[in-house]
């Protein structure tokens, strides 16, 4: 290749000679194809370097090639079906980790179901997690009190006046107001709630009073869907 290189540089430089400056050469001035000659000449040197180099050690040299070609398509792959991927990753968090929020298509949140039959969500109230047990029965959002009080809601006794029925029977609860509550990617704001009094319930319910908000909610199969208003 430098020999090649090296002979037509020759041919440029007699044509050059031979032309006087007088006029142009293959349609380009004698200038312009001097510079072309000087550069061409220098990237086939260089070429010609690296080609003795890759030679030398062939097989290595293939093989990297082969290697970086294969690393190349699998990046070209992956943002080709980046939300494919996401979506398929976030169902694999969702079997892992029941509750957990997976968010998928125009920014609906998918819930798996647990394996005790109820679908238990993670949400964020006040930007501090807690779980709560998906229930259409209930109208409110309900917070236990020991879950309300490690969110700072202490309601005092004269405010627990809202009769409200549990699996052990009826009680009283106190309205309060929640000034997030996230679940995945869906945020609500001042979400109506209930806190029930100390031992009257063992789980937080994610009741109407943010389920009736949403854009649409459904249950199909083993998967709650939840869609942003």
């Amino acid at each position: 290749m430098i020999y090649l290189a090296i002979g037509v540089l020759g041919i440029v430089l007699v044509a050059l000679v031979l032309n006087h400056g007088e006029g142009r050469i293959i349609g380009l001035e004698p200038e312009q194809l001097a510079g072309l000659a000087g550069s061409g000449a220098l990237l086939a040197m260089i070429a010609a370097g690296f080609w003795g180099e890759f030679r030398s050690r062939m097989g290595e040299n293939l093989r990297a090639l082969a290697i970086w070609g294969l690393l190349g398509l699998a990046c070209v792959g992956a943002y080709a079906y980046r939300d494919e991927a996401r979506e398929v990753g976030n169902r694999i968090v969702g079997e892992l980790r029941p509750g957990s929020a997976t968010t998928g298509p125009g920014g609906s949140v998918t819930i798996a179901r647990r394996a005790g039959g109820d679908f238990q969500v993670r949400a964020a109230v006040n930007g501090r997690v807690q779980t709560f047990v998906f229930d259409t029965g209930a109208s409110a959002v309900v917070l236990t009190a020991e879950n309300a009080a490690a969110l700072s809601l202490t309601p005092k006794e004269s405010e627990f006046s809202v009769r409200i029925s549990t699996a052990n029977g009826t009680t009283v609860a106190a309205p309060a107001y929640l000034d997030s509550l996230a679940v995945g990617d869906i945020t609500l704001r001042r979400v109506s709630a209930l806190i029930s009094r100390p031992g009257a319930l063992s789980d937080n319910l994610l009741g109407m009073s943010f389920l009736s908000r949403l854009g649409s909610y459904e249950v199909r199969g083993d998967r709650l869907t939840l869609r942003a208003p």
